[in-house]
């Protein structure tokens, strides 16, 4: 069973101290604490959070050749298909602040490198270069900073990472990405991201923006990569991924992001709590349908 990352009961520093500044009164945090616990029990243990059944199938890593290259397609076309609800998401930020933090995630997506930055000790802030050899090879690029000042590289798009996967696998960028190449469930997955990822209402865009984040740091990637490591090392010795890897290291840092987001929100005169929580189940019923889709595909024969 995945392990679900819990947000518990407990506030976080940052709102601790706006209770000392008095920014917060003890009224707020104590109803702000009530509704991590309603998400926590809403969103975070969700079935398909809880226990995906396609997921823990794959992590054995007896997928044949067929079931593999079926996944890899689906996946790649919800992975070039995200593009298009992240360009929504920024497009519709409804503060210059969110929008740069849309912007982080579609520029890092579409081959900006995020640059760390460190702290000098007197109050500065300073973006240290990446070395050359790091700049685009997801084995060894950064999973922190910002995209901020970055370079962008061609082969640090992270569907080229996956272009890679799927050539390792004797297919071609003709045969994946596209929504041709999806199923039904597929298809409906990436268009509910457009739909409620890239919502034009900010309380839905939030709501659902929580949920994925925390769906994507909450364990699939782990049984993935575990899945095609078994792969790998049984019978596709030369197979990359690192697209995987990846992804499966940075998205805790994104769900982080996402509590920092809803604490800067929620605290709003017009936060809708309802509104919220509609965008991130709705969104969590549009994965269901994917991984299902997938669990019921590997269940009948694949061409």
């Amino acid at each position: 069973m995945v392990q679900v990352v819990s947000l518990g009961v407990t506030v976080s520093s940052r709102i601790e101290e706006r209770l000392s500044r008095g920014e917060l009164n003890q009224a707020q945090v104590a109803d702000y604490r009530d509704f991590l616990k309603e998400i926590d029990r809403l969103f975070l243990h969700d079935s398909i959070i809880v226990h995906n059944p396609y997921t823990h199938w794959f992590q054995a890593g007896v997928a044949t050749d067929a079931e593999l290259k079926h996944f890899i397609r689906q996946f790649s076309v919800f992975s070039n298909q995200f593009l298009l609800a992240a360009l929504l998401k920024a497009i519709n930020a409804p503060t210059l602040q969110q929008s740069r933090a849309s912007r982080e995630i579609l520029l890092n997506e579409l081959g900006v490198i995020y640059r760390k930055v460190k702290d000098t000790g007197n109050g500065e802030l300073v973006v240290t270069e990446l070395d050359r050899e790091r700049e685009g090879d997801p084995e060894l690029v950064s999973t922190e900073g910002t995209v901020d000042g970055g370079i962008c590289r061609f082969r640090a798009a992270h569907f080229e990472w996956l272009v890679k996967v799927a050539e390792g696998l004797g297919m071609s960028f003709a045969e994946i990405g596209k929504r041709k190449h999806g199923s039904l469930s597929t298809l409906h997955f990436c268009d509910e991201l457009q739909r409620l990822y890239g919502s034009e209402d900010p309380q839905i865009a939030e709501g659902a923006s929580f949920a994925v984040e925390n769906w994507a740091a909450a364990g699939f990637w782990q049984e993935l990569e575990d899945g095609l490591f078994h792969i790998k090392q049984s019978r596709h010795p030369h197979l990359p991924v690192a697209f995987f890897t990846w992804h499966n290291r940075v998205e805790a840092q994104h769900a982080g992001h996402t509590v920092e987001e809803l604490e800067s929100v929620y605290f709003q005169p017009d936060f809708d709590r309802l509104k919220f929580i509609q965008g991130g189940r709705e969104i969590l019923d549009a994965i269901a349908v994917f991984w299902t889709g997938l669990d019921r595909d590997r269940l009948s024969t694949l061409d």
